[in-house]
């Protein structure tokens, strides 16, 4: 392999992070490349921490023969098993040392000191190179301060200097690149986190001017529990953050897995829509995502009983209606939202369950969107004047909707 392959392979990894190839195909493509052009390559790996809700980072792999899972996350290593193979390895060795690159040659005496040398070296590897590009603190998001490679090759004289040489070349090309693709991930990560995957992708698509909002019809949904106030004033303090977030992943997952978006958590109180063109399409999928809820709110409710956790209820108001969607607020300050006398008229409808004693209400709109079929399986609670509202309107619940308690 000689340094004309180097500027080719280096040229093509650009061209790929640029057109934002996948970190595996980066990997792959790579590895395969200088293969190819006579470096001996038979084994690589990179990983790079991110900046993610649950996953800690991000491995991509290579082999020459063996067909392996091209790319796979990885959870916290800071305590546990994990955290036990995070510090027997060469990467950690590295990274605790400041040190930018660490060689084994397994087949030639050097000693099989850091976890998985056994496993390559049994796999016939003759020589092994790690190595780590530290970034500096601008380049750093969260724990995604460095990049980490390492190489392996079964040649019978292992790695050349010369072959080294062209690595220490083009790993930070290739490391670069797939940073480039990693921000960008962890870029939709964070705007699905806390916008919601709709609200998101329109974020991403560059939908954020503000004032910037489109004009639609969709079921509003807005959820809240029972008793919340009364609880926190009743158990721990350390207890209520995870009683939060147990109620707030039963809604959720309940939302999105009906297909709607939450877009607010505001408290203990859920925001979150429906669309589609068809409005009764819409509603079916907003009365799914409650009777799903239901189910979830049993499971976790006898869990939580069954460890002397407090446990309770969700109420949830549901309408449907026209909302402006799109950018609200000042120049250094954006909510991509929904507004409208509608929205207002949800939370309104969600908080009069309390006084009805029930933990679901329709709107009279709802109710009017549904097929017939369903709409038979509706039950007026009576016309109620909403605070804030202009209209007195009829509310509905469902026969078999569960009373509080």
């Amino acid at each position: 392999m000689d340094y004309s392959d180097v500027s080719t392979i280096a040229a093509w990894i650009t061209e790929q992070g640029l057109k934002g190839a996948s970190e595996a195909e980066l990997m792959t493509g790579f590895c395969s490349a200088c293969r190819d052009a006579g470096l001996p390559l038979d084994r690589g790996l990179a990983l790079m921490d991110t900046l993610h809700p649950v996953h800690e980072g991000r491995a991509f792999r290579w082999d020459s023969v063996e067909e392996i899972q091209a790319e796979f996350e990885y959870g916290p290593t800071s305590s546990g098993e994990a955290a036990s193979n995070w510090q027997r390895s060469a990467f950690y060795h590295l990274w605790s040392n400041n040190e930018r690159e660490i060689r084994r040659r397994l087949g030639f005496g050097d000693p099989i000191d850091f976890s998985m040398l056994d496993t390559i070296a049994e796999a016939g590897h003759t020589d092994f190179v790690a190595m780590m590009h530290r970034f500096s603190e601008a380049g750093t998001i969260g724990e995604m301060d460095c990049f980490f490679s390492h190489f392996a090759t079964k040649h019978p004289e292992g790695f050349s200097d010369h072959d080294l040489a062209i690595l220490r070349k083009l790993v930070p090309v290739l490391g670069l690149a797939i940073k480039c693709i990693a921000l960008g991930r962890i870029a939709r990560t964070i705007a699905e986190v806390y916008l919601g995957e709709d609200a998101a992708r329109q974020v991403m698509e560059g939908k954020i001017s503000r004032g910037k909002s489109e004009r639609i019809s969709a079921a509003l949904w807005f959820s809240d529990l029972l008793n919340y106030t009364k609880i926190s004033d009743s158990v721990p303090p350390e207890e209520i953050i995870p009683l939060l977030n147990d109620y707030s992943e039963a809604v959720i997952t309940a939302v999105h897995e009906s297909g709607g978006n939450v877009l607010k958590l505001i408290g203990d109180g859920v925001l979150a829509i429906f669309k589609s063109e068809v409005p009764a399409e819409t509603c079916r999928a907003a009365l799914s995502a409650e009777s799903l809820l239901r189910e979830k709110l049993t499971k976790l409710n006898a869990a939580r009983a069954a460890d002397g956790r407090a446990t309770t209820d969700v109420y949830i108001g549901l309408h449907i209606g026209d909302v402006f969607y799109g950018n609200i607020g000042s120049q250094d300050r954006l909510d991509f939202t929904v507004i409208g006398p509608a929205v207002n008229e949800v939370s309104r409808i969600a908080s009069m369950c309390r006084s009805v004693d029930l933990n679901l209400l329709i709107s009279s709109d709802f109710a009017a969107a549904i097929p017939e079929q369903q709409r038979a399986a509706l039950a007026c609670v009576g016309r109620y004047a909403l605070r804030g509202v202009q209209r007195a309107q009829e509310l509905y619940t469902l026969d078999s909707a569960r009373l509080n308690g």
